[in-house]
Formats: C-alpha cells, structure tokens, sequence
C-alpha cells in the first residue's frame, strides 16, 4: 500500500494523499494557472521539488540554512490586543508596545503602525494622533516602521461615502454612471492617500505600505498607482510598498489604464512592472486559495504564479503569505504545517525575496 501523507485542503481540513495524488494535483494547479496566466509552468525538477516539501517529516518545516528571507508584517499590533475572530490573540495592550514586541521579542525584520480600522479614509479625522504616535513609535524603535492601511475604495460609495455605489448602478444598467462614480472615487482617494502620507511622512514615518490594493477592483489600483507616483516625486527616499488584494484585478469599471495599459484582467506577473513603473520600492503579489481544492494543487498553482511575477519584476516581490492566498488554506488561525511548507516553496522554488 502506498505511503500516504497527511495535507490540508483549501479550507483546513486534514486529508491523507499519496504520492501520485499529490503530484497529480500539483501539476493540475500548475496547469491552471498556465493557462489563465498565459505563463510557462513549472519544470518536472520544480514540481518534484515541491512534492518533496508537502511530503516532508515533521509538522513544521524551514527553508535551507543560507536561503532566509526578511519578512515584511501589515498591522502586527493588532495581532496582539486584536480579538480573536480576527487572529488577534486578546491581550491589552498599545500598538507602541505592539510595534516593540515584534521587533525586541518576535525578531520582526520590519513592521507597521496602522489605525484599527486599517483603511485610508477613516485616518484623515484623527491624522494628528496618528502623527502623535507615529513619532513615540519612532523614538522607541530601531527596524524600519512604515505606515499601512488599505485604500478601501469601497468606503467612498454610499452608504459610507459622497459617491453613488456603481454596483447599484450597474445592476440599474447604468453603466456610463458606475464608471463616472467609480472615477470621482477614485480620484477623490488618491487625494487622500497622498494627504495623509504627507503628514506621516512628516512625523519620522519611514514609508508606506498600501496593503490589500485593487480590492475595490480597477479603480482601487488605479487610484494607488497615482498615488506612489505623487509621493515618490515628493519624497524621493521614501519606502513604498504595494500589496496586492488578489491574483487578477478586478475590472469594475473596465476601460481604467496605467501607463497606457489597462488594469482590468492583469495578473501578478503584469502587475509587478506598472508597480514598480509608479515608484514602488516592493511588490506583494497575491494568489488566492480555492477552498475546494487540495493544498497540493492550491500551492502548485501559487508558486507558478509568483514565479512568473519573479521574473518579471525589477522590484524586490514579498509574496503575501496568510489566511488565503499564498497557497495557504481559508481558515482564521492556518494551521502552520501548511503556513511552513508553502513559505518554504515560495522561497526555493517561486525564489521570492521575502514574505
């Protein structure tokens, strides 16, 4: 009888694959994304090499003594005294102290002051209480501290915002209505990022990380991409970081461009250059997990993905690596025999620059 391995599927479960079940899905998630992608797939060494990761002893694994990569984190403080429907643990506490226990106990390479509500717009009405803490951060801190938050277009559609929800136009078939609201929104959201940037950057930040990009579909990214253009002009050392909110950006308004290209339908490996074309100095590509499916198969076609976004930015790529995406399964606290394993791959065979 074959020897058979114990993996997740995409929403946590443990089942138990042979070897041939396992390859047989790793190169049909590779395949898919191939195909969609328009890329090449994975070598037979590569796609063996994976196999070999998933089929590993021991619940936790690490990449090869020489192969560490630094890790970036998005709102780490609210890991802390976060609630626990939200992979906080509970503890009360400060984002300072939150921000100090990442870098003096955790060995974080760097980390992030974010508000709780971790979007652009809500940070405007208390911008000088986070200039406030921004700095006391600073001064108690040594690894570089970026501010984050998502640019969250959907905040500026009604019932939150100025701005006629397209989706309700659209199912109206008002489609010349949608777009029109989807560019005052995000015109109006640039202005905002760039604003609130403006002060922090002011107050010792080191950069920006605008996470969860393209969330809102096109217009999301197209309103962050002028944004890391404008502060990129206006504080040439700044560090930029864009992370991605899925593997292929959503045409919500459709007919939205970049540097002559349209962002509707791009895919990581198209993403990466018009990032880097607006002045980012990183890229976090995204490719999100089907819960159906087989860890073997989600990481297959994850590691194909990114390896293409690899090669094709002139930008350092940290794959986003959690509750997802990165070939790690849907579920709140992902179990770290997968966290492992795909990190492991990503490193040595997608060969991305961190996490």
């Amino acid at each position: 009888m074959a020897t058979e391995y114990s993996i997740r599927m995409g929403d946590g479960k443990r089942v138990y694959h042979d070897k041939k079940q396992i390859m047989d899905d790793l190169e049909a998630g590779i395949a898919d994304a191939a195909d969609l992608g328009e890329i090449s797939g994975l070598s037979s060494d590569e796609t063996e090499r994976i196999a070999e990761i998933i089929m590993l002893e021991g619940r936790m694994v690490g990449v090869e003594e020489g192969k560490e990569v630094p890790v970036t984190h998005d709102i780490s403080t609210l890991r802390i005294d976060g609630d626990q429907g939200n992979s906080g643990v509970g503890i009360p506490s400060s984002r300072m102290i939150g921000c100090m226990m990442h870098e003096r106990a955790f060995g974080a390479d760097t980390m992030e002051l974010g508000h709780i509500d971790y979007s652009y717009k809500p940070v405007k009405p208390v911008i000088a209480q986070e200039c406030q803490a921004m700095e006391v951060c600073q001064q108690n801190m040594i690894i570089p501290l970026l501010y984050g938050a998502m640019p969250n277009m959907g905040l500026y559609y009604t019932p939150d915002g100025p701005f006629e929800n397209p989706g309700d136009l659209m199912k109206a078939f008002k489609i010349a209505e949608a777009q029109e609201s989807i560019e005052k929104s995000a015109d109006h959201l640039t202005r905002d990022m760039i604003w609130i940037m403006q002060h922090l950057m002011r107050s010792a930040s080191d950069g920006v990380n605008f996470d969860t990009t393209g969330a809102a579909g096109d217009g999301d990214m197209y309103s962050t991409l002028h944004a890391v253009e404008a502060l990129r002009k206006e504080f040439p050392n700044m560090y930029i970081e864009v992370g991605m909110a899925g593997e292929c950006v959503l045409g919500m308004h459709g007919g939205l461009e970049y540097d002559g290209t349209t962002l509707a339908g791009l895919w990581p490996h198209q993403q990466a250059p018009l990032v880097s074309k607006a002045g980012a100095n990183l890229f976090g590509p995204v490719v999100n997990t089907n819960t159906s499916k087989s860890f073997s198969w989600n990481l297959g076609r994850a590691v194909t993905f990114i390896k293409a976004a690899v090669e094709a930015s002139d930008i350092p790529c940290h794959v986003d690596m959690g509750m997802g995406v990165g070939g790690i399964p849907m579920f709140e606290t992902p179990p770290i025999d997968a966290v492992s394993r795909a990190s492991k791959a990503m490193v040595e065979v997608a060969g991305v620059d961190g996490i």
